[in-house]
């Protein structure tokens, strides 16, 4: 099975899949309203500006797994995001990455070692990145410290925008 072919709910409950964006470069995050970390969504809101255009998306994943640090409903989520810090990018709904209950999509994603090399069979906090290429690989994981605007995440992205 691909990526593509998880089914997934959106933040406001609609079925949907990676599907949606075949063809883009994504980056994906599992993401907190109420984490050291959170400031992270301006830097992912500011990639989403600038690479839209260019074939490129990110994509929320709203965890409650690490801190209890996403304890809101799907309302409250979309409206911190969206007022806090100008979230444009789809948001899927509030989803168990790691443990008995992890997603298939986080099943899946966790087969990918880091940039180190260093294997990663769980999610380690918020804000974990991964880059899904244009043909729905997975070519980058980043560990949650890793800005979205740092060096090595544009050069990823940049190098998987389509042409």
């Amino acid at each position: 099975m691909s990526l593509y072919d998880i089914p997934l709910t959106t933040l406001s409950d609609e079925p949907t899949s990676l599907a949606a964006h075949k063809g883009k470069a994504i980056l994906l995050v599992n993401t907190a309203s109420q984490c050291g970390l959170t400031p992270q969504y301006s830097g992912l809101a500011r990639l989403q500006f600038a690479y839209e255009a260019k074939g490129f998306t990110v994509i929320g994943v709203p965890c409650n797994q690490f801190g209890g640090q996403e304890p809101g409903t799907a309302d409250d989520i979309a409206t911190f995001c969206a007022a806090g810090f100008g979230v444009t990018f789809p948001m899927l709904e509030k989803t168990e990455v790691n443990g008995e209950n992890r997603h298939p999509l986080y099943k899946e994603l966790v087969k990918t070692a880091y940039a180190d090399g260093e294997a990663g069979e769980d999610i380690q906090w918020n804000f974990e990145k991964f880059l899904i290429s244009p043909s729905g690989e997975v070519v980058a994981r980043f560990r949650p410290g890793v800005e979205p605007e740092a060096p090595e995440v544009i050069a990823a992205i940049e190098a998987q925008l389509p042409a």
